[in-house]
Order: structure tokens, then C-alpha cells, then sequence
């Protein structure tokens, strides 16, 4: 499961085949639709794992500005399938309404977003060639977590 979850975090869901999804679990073709239905079973177990595991744990210690989360797999269903999945967006949005519970705040989630947002590879950087407000290069596909800053 972990794995699955690395891959869809890294790739987005639309990025994953199932045959990715074999190869890189080790299982075969018939045993994860048997276990899971299909991609979407797994990618839903997968990230109801991640909210569990990863994301609730962590909720507390979201107020404290130097914690930067390890939320990819979170985040990327947030942008990458929240609008198309309507379970995939009640997941993520549960998450976020938590978070704003804990810090009291949604702007210190909106911020904490921003901050992932701009963490990303690619994401916030200005080509050097680029005219001035503009030329950003951005990233197709999600590769690590947020980087703490020091």
C-alpha cells in the first residue's frame, strides 16, 4: 500500500497505469483488482491509509510554523482528482476542515498549503530569461515533500 501511495504521490493519478501499479507492487494483475476492484479502489485505499498514517497524526503539530508535512499523496488528490472524484474530495476536505479546527485559524491552512506549494520542484522558481512577473516553471510531475526550512 505504501507503495502505491509513493507512486501516485510522485505521479498523479492519471499518470499511474495499472501496469505501473503491478510492477512496481509486485502482485499480480488479477490479485489487486480481486483486493481492491481497480485503480481507483487501490488509489482510494491508498489514500485513506495516508490521511490515517501520515496526515491525522501529524494535525497537531501543523501550528508550529517550522513543520513542514509529508502530505504529497494528500495534496496531489487535493489538485489532481478532488474536482472529478466527489469521495476523493469529501477525503481531502475532511482533512483540511480538521486542520483548521487545530489551528483555529484556515488562513494558517491556506499558508501551510502555500508554503507545500512552493516547496515543490519547479514550482516558484523564475526562469532567468523570463520577463519581469512572469516565467514560471512548473512541475508536471510531484516528486518530494515539502522542504523544511532551516
Amino acid at each position: 500500500m505504501e507503495a502505491a501511495a509513493d507512486l501516485f504521490a510522485r505521479r498523479a493519478y492519471d499518470g499511474v497505469s495499472i501496469d505501473d501499479l503491478v510492477t512496481r507492487l509486485g502482485v499480480h494483475r488479477n490479485s489487486l483488482y480481486g483486493v481492491f476492484g481497480s485503480k481507483r479502489g487501490l488509489y482510494l485505499a491508498a489514500l485513506r491509509r495516508h490521511i490515517e498514517r501520515d496526515v491525522r497524526p501529524q494535525l497537531t503539530r501543523m501550528a508550529q510554523a517550522e513543520h513542514a508535512p509529508a502530505w504529497d499523496l494528500l495534496l496531489v488528490a487535493a489538485v489532481d482528482r478532488a474536482s472529478e472524484d466527489p469521495e476523493v474530495a469529501d477525503l481531502v476536505l475532511s482533512v483540511f476542515a480538521e486542520l483548521d479546527e487545530v489551528t483555529c485559524d484556515p488562513r494558517v491552512t491556506e499558508a501551510l498549503l502555500g508554503k507545500w506549494l512552493r516547496g515543490r520542484p519547479g514550482i516558484g522558481h523564475r526562469r532567468a530569461n523570463a520577463p519581469e512577473g512572469g516565467g514560471l516553471i512548473i512541475n508536471d510531475a510531484p516528486e518530494t515533500a515539502p522542504r523544511k526550512e532551516m
